[in-house]
């Protein structure tokens, strides 16, 4: 998949940078935490239209992702842990895709995103999923 600049949309990405002991209304801390991330970046990628059953498996099997994200830049510093607005403005809006795999080779990489609906939430998975997977990898 080349990244022919017709193709490319603007998205934006943000990083995680780590977790924040949550706090209630009055300043007190709640025992929760939230996952941080930095500030949006833009970035040019071409942004595959959904899924479909024809395409090769890249990313293994097992993965459900709805979307792939293309990127010439193969140090593009996107990963596993990142969150994606794809289509919607991130002042407004709470991410609308998440990173699930990503593989990288010599001229590009290719991430396998999917969808997801953020409904109050900041993060993109609970709490636990996250640490865990962090303190593994």
């Amino acid at each position: 998949m080349r990244c022919l600049e017709r193709n490319k949309q603007n998205i934006y990405y943000a990083l995680y940078t780590g977790k924040a002991e949550a706090t209630d209304s009055n300043g007190y801390k709640t025992g929760e935490y939230q996952l941080t991330y930095s500030d949006p970046v833009l970035l040019r990628a071409n942004v595959s239209p959904a899924k479909g059953t024809a395409r090769l498996d890249v990313f293994g099997e097992g993965v459900e992702y709805t979307r792939v994200l293309c990127v010439e830049d193969p140090d593009c510093p996107v990963d596993e842990y990142s969150i994606l607005w794809i289509g919607i403005s991130p002042t407004d809006n709470e991410h609308n895709h998440i990173v699930l795999r990503v593989a990288r080779s010599l001229n590009n990489v290719l991430y396998a995103i999917k969808e997801v609906n953020i409904s109050g939430e900041s993060h993109h998975q609970s709490e636990s999923t996250e640490s865990t997977e962090l303190s593994e990898g």
